[in-house]
Formats: structure tokens, C-alpha cells, sequence
């Protein structure tokens, strides 16, 4: 559904359009630049700087993501678990396996020893507060300030520490604002665009009315826009904030809102950034509406792209509601999308670096490979802050490894917090990737032929 204030003039929009079409077609028509060889991910030596013992923990935990049971069960399990161990006993299961490979810690010495060992391996942190709501899960006003105070301390530990030069850290707003509001706003904006300078006003600490909400749902959003303000005011010119995307049901009220942080806070960088999900059919378009409104308020545009991570659920949703399914049919077309937005945010930056910024926030290697071939054939720094390069930590290494080796800027997203407020974000995030954790063979098999390659070096008494 994409939002009607976004909406650019036709002419305008269709001149975006054609360009990002004239984009893929001179990416076709072009000699594809030599590729080094390590980005074909082939090379298992990218694991050499792992410990024996992380070898062994990675291939354990990828060979039980493997199985679609235990995935698609997994709170269930862990559930199940966590009762017949107790606390204590499923802490110490969990924690020196599937919570160490994919939190970095719960305290901020347990952090900063992960964070200090992936900045050796010339990969940047970028920080995830593990908390969000979805319909039905609403805390209320007290939760939602500690909810702000725990971002605050997620700002304060990305700039106080020597991890990165250029930090990010992610943000789901519905831990600041409820998702029955940002539903309701949703509909509104179906029917009434609202205005960014509305929100900034009321970020400012402006007593507002918003046309069709009620008072107190109107008093609700207020506290939650002065919430993102101030994590908004001690983020700027530290730390990068990419908001993440959630669900289609919601997803314009979320952007509405990123747009007006953007309107306010990104005048002399991309300091804000805004999540477009490739599977959606409508992802091109919404893409385009927002270079658009950059362009004309003014200021400067992060994107954070992914193929989206609610399929399931989304076409669910959409059944149930007699909708039509806003994910794109195929695989295939996913690719499609993704790599259509993704030249478009090449082309985009190649013409006014200054203005916006993109991270390739992928685990597909043809993907990463494209980027990196159009940055060479536009000319595009690899190290000059425009384009970096994203993936979940604990995964997708042999990628992640291999890039940050030939100079690109790698983030790793970075869940942190004690095994009891990780577990419910673990869950739905191995749900949401599923299809990824059962599809990482090619690292298993990679991981298998770095420790048989330690094992003939034992055996041959050179390790």
C-alpha cells in the first residue's frame, strides 16, 4: 500500500522509472569487470582466523538449522526446554551454543570482547536491541520509555566505543510506538495524507491534534515521536540508525514517521535510514517515492535494502483479508526486484554521493557480486562511505570475511542481551529465515573443508 503523501508528480516519477530501467539495461549491454577470484565465496581459507572451536560450534548449530523440523518448531522446543531445565539449566545449554554464535553478549564487557575480536577481523558492528511488538502485544507507556532508554544505551555504547569509524545501529520502532496505533495510522494515510512538517512540529514538543485519531491515541503518538526524537538528537553526527521495515499492515505508518526523523535530522548527512523489502511487489515504487521526497524536502536518503524476512505471514494475511499477495510470485522475481533497487540506489549515488547512501543488507552472493561489479563500473569508492555491505552475525561469513579482505565496509547485525530477552527475537528470526538457515550448505561445506585442512596440519604435525 504505498503511501499517498510519498506519491511523486507522474512526469517525475516515470523519469525515475525510465532511469532505473536505462540503469539495468547499460548493466547488460556492459563488459561485466573482471571479478577477483575470491568473490566467487569459494575459498575456505576465508575461516582461517576462526578458532577451532568456533568451527565446531558454526558447524553444529548450521547442521540443526538444517532440519525444517526443529526450524519451524523451534519455540516450541526451546519452550519446552527452558521448562524441564529451568532457567539456569537452559542458560547453560544455550548459551555456548546457538546464543554464541548469533548474540554477542549480555552485558557490555561480554559485548565489547565480541565487538573488539570482529573489529580484528576487519568487520563493523552494527547494534540491534532485541525488542518489538507485533498486534496484541502492546505494553504501555512505562515500557515503551524503557524500551527508549535501552536505545539510548545502544547510541551511547555504538559512539563510546572504538568498534567502527561510520557505527550503525538498528531500530523497530514498534518498541516505541504501539502497532495498533501505527495500524490505525496506516488507514488513515489511505485516506488522508498526512504532512511531515506535522510530525516534526510535534517532535519539536508541539501540543498537536493529528486529523482522525482520537485523543488519546493522538496524546500516544506524541510521546512516541518525542521518544524517537531523542534518540534521533543523540544519534546525529555518532551514529547511523537504520529503522527497520515490518509488515505490509503497518509498514506506511512506519515510514511516514522515518521520513519526518529524515526531514529533521538528515539535512547534512544519512543519519536515519529507511528498510525497503524487495519481495513486495510495490518495493520499486516505493523506492522511487522516496528519492523523490528526498529530493524535493531536501535531505539526505539512507536505504537499507533486504529481500524481507515475513513471506509467510504476509501471504497469509492476505488470503485471510481477500487481499491480493503483495510478495512478488517467485524467487526469481524477488531477485529481480532486488537487483532493479539496487542499480537504482548505484545510479542514484554515483550522481550525488553526498545525498544518499545505501547497504546492501544481503546474504544472496549474486547480489553482493553485482554491487560490487556496478561500484567498479560507476566508479563508485569502495571504501568512500556511500555503499557498504550487511549480514546477520553467526552467518554468511565466507561472505562477510571475503568483502571486508578486499576493502569493502561489512556490518554485521548484532543482537546483544541475556539469553532471556534474545530468545524471543532468535525464534522469530530463525523463523522469518528459515529458508536462509536451511539453505546455508555451501558454508557448511566450507567450514568442513577448513577443518579437515587443521586436521591434515595436525596430522602432518604442522598445527
Amino acid at each position: 500500500m504505498p503511501c499517498s503523501y510519498l506519491r511523486p508528480s507522474l512526469p517525475h516519477l516515470l523519469s525515475l522509472r525510465l532511469l532505473g530501467t536505462a540503469t539495468s539495461r547499460t548493466a547488460a549491454v556492459r563488459q561485466p569487470g573482471l571479478l577477483s577470484a575470491s568473490l566467487a565465496f569459494e575459498d575456505p581459507s576465508a575461516f582461517r582466523v576462526k578458532s577451532l572451536a568456533e568451527l565446531l560450534r558454526a558447524l553444529g548449530v548450521f547442521h540443526l538449522c538444517s532440519f525444517p523440523l526443529l526450524v519451524n518448531n523451534c519455540g516450541k522446543l526451546m519452550a519446552g526446554a527452558r521448562t524441564l531445565l529451568g532457567r539456569r539449566g537452559f542458560s547453560l545449554l544455550l548459551r555456548p551454543t546457538v546464543y554464541a554464535q548469533f548474540v554477542a553478549g549480555e552485558n557490555e564487557r561480554e559485548i565489547s570482547q565480541s565487538m573488539g575480536k570482529m573489529s580484528l577481523l576487519g568487520l563493523r558492528p552494527m547494534l540491534a536491541v532485541p525488542i518489538e511488538e507485533d498486534l496484541g502485544e502492546s505494553t504501555g507507556e512505562t515500557r515503551y520509555d524503557d524500551n527508549m532508554e535501552a536505545m539510548l544505551d545502544c547510541v551511547r555504547m555504538s559512539h563510546s566505543n572504538a568498534w567502527s569509524k561510520d557505527p550503525m545501529m538498528q531500530l523497530k520502532i514498534t518498541a516505541l510506538l504501539s502497532p495498533e496505533l501505527c495500524v490505525k495510522l496506516t488507514t488513515l494515510m489511505a485516506r488522508q495524507p498526512y504532512d511531515l512538517s506535522l510530525l516534526v512540529r510535534a517532535m519539536d514538543g508541539e501540543t498537536l491534534t493529528f486529523p482522525g485519531l482520537e485523543e488519546e491515541d493522538a496524546a500516544h503518538f506524541m510521546c512516541g515521536l518525542q521518544r524517537l526524537n531523542k534518540i534521533a538528537e543523540a544519534s546525529v553526527n555518532k551514529v547511523r540508525v537504520l529503522v527497520d521495515a515490518e509488515y505490509t499492515y503497518m509498514n506506511p505508518a512506519l515510514t511516514l514517521v522515518t521520513m519526518a526523523l529524515m526531514k529533521k535530522f538528515n539535512k547534512d548527512g544519512a543519519w536515519i535510514w529507511n528498510t525497503y523489502q524487495c519481495y513486495l511487489k510495490e518495493s520499486r515504487s516505493l523506492l522511487l517515492e522516496a528519492l523523490h521526497l528526498s529530493q524535493t524536502e531536501g535531505f539526505c536518503l539512507g536505504v537499507k535494502l533486504v529481500r524481507g524476512a515475513y513471506m509467510d505471514k504476509e501471504r497469509k494475511l492476505a488470503e485471510k483479508d481477500g487481499r491480493l499477495d503483495p510478495i512478488h510470485p517467485s524467487w526469481e522475481e524477488t531477485n529481480k526486484s532486488y537487483n532493479g533497487c539496487l542499480d537504482v540506489m548505484l545510479e542514484a549515488i554515483s550522481q550525488k554521493p553526498d545525498c544518499c547512501r545505501v547497504i546492501v543488507a544481503t546474504h544472496n552472493e549474486e547480489s553482493v557480486r553485482r554491487a560490487a561489479n556496478r561500484m567498479e563500473e560507476l566508479g563508485i569508492d569502495k571504501d568512500g562511505g556511500s555503499v557498504c555491505f550487511g549480514q546477520l552475525l553467526g552467518m554468511c561469513d565466507h561472505v562477510s570475511l571475503t568483502l571486508a579482505k578486499e576493502g569493502y565496509p561489512v556490518y554485521k547485525s548484532v543482537p546483544y542481551g541475556s539469553v532471556d530477552d534474545t530468545l524471543p527475537y532468535l525464534v522469530r528470526r530463525a523463523q522469518e529465515n528459515r529458508t536462509v538457515l536451511q539453505g546455508i550448505r555451501k558454508e557448511r561445506d566450507l567450514l568442513r573443508q577448513e577443518l579437515r585442512h587443521r586436521m591434515r596440519l595436525r596430522l602432518r604435525g604442522g598445527g
